[in-house]
């Protein structure tokens, strides 16, 4: 599996210790990647059904990076996460989850 190294990513309150993502040394791997991008698209499931197909296209681009060992499609990620910010609302768990993953990627 992959390790990407992306620096640390804060989350919203309850996700890891003080905020940040459980990530240790700031090192982002492909399954941590993977639990966040679950998490929007459970989050946006609870907030914007509409955009749940977003999160869903990140979780699948992230699944196949699993799967064949290569980089994740990063436009098709960047598409998916800006739907998503362009809707999302300051304080809501989408675009917190959205930010997050943008980050992480260096998008």
């Amino acid at each position: 599996m992959s390790t990407y190294h992306y620096g640390n990513v804060n989350g919203p309150a309850g996700y890891g210790d003080h905020g940040r993502a459980g990530l240790g040394n700031g090192e982002l791997d492909l399954e941590t990647l993977m639990d966040v991008a679950d998490r929007l698209t459970e989050t946006l499931n609870a907030e914007y059904p509409e955009l749940v197909g977003q999160g869903e296209i990140i979780q699948r681009e992230l699944a196949l990076s699993a799967e064949d060992g290569l980089p994740p499609n990063r436009g098709r990620i960047r598409s998916a996460l800006e739907n998503v910010a362009i809707r999302a609302a300051a304080g809501t768990g989408s675009l917190t989850f959205t930010q997050q993953l943008t980050y992480a990627l260096g998008l």
